[in-house]
């Protein structure tokens, strides 16, 4: 890749909830350490001039992994969940390091 690529990601999301923890897009799950090691993929992009755009959940733990990046909240719709009543909008992040 050089300086005019550009990367979407798009991870699990990290959990906002002990009941909201689907990890299986992966044998063996996607926890947080997971979640700091794509950050620092993300800090190595930047590192080399190459623009990144990720999306995630709008939990603590995720905007404290990218406080040095611009990050962006936005509402979402969730048509698919166990509990009806919990479908409908949530907060998630764009998270970049460009303008």
């Amino acid at each position: 890749m050089d300086k005019n690529s550009f990367v979407y990601l798009d991870p699990p999301y990290h959990p906002i909830s002990e009941s909201a923890n689907f990890t299986g897009y992966v044998q063996g799950g996607w926890n947080m350490f997971d979640q700091v090691r794509l950050r620092e993929a993300c800090d190595d992009l930047t590192k080399r001039g190459i623009k990144f755009l990720l999306s995630n959940s709008a939990s603590s733990f995720i905007k404290e992994q990218y406080q040095e990046y611009n990050i962006s909240l936005v509402r979402a719709i969730r048509a698919i969940n166990v509990d009806a009543g919990k479908r409908g909008e949530i907060d998630e992040v764009l998270i970049r390091n460009y303008e």
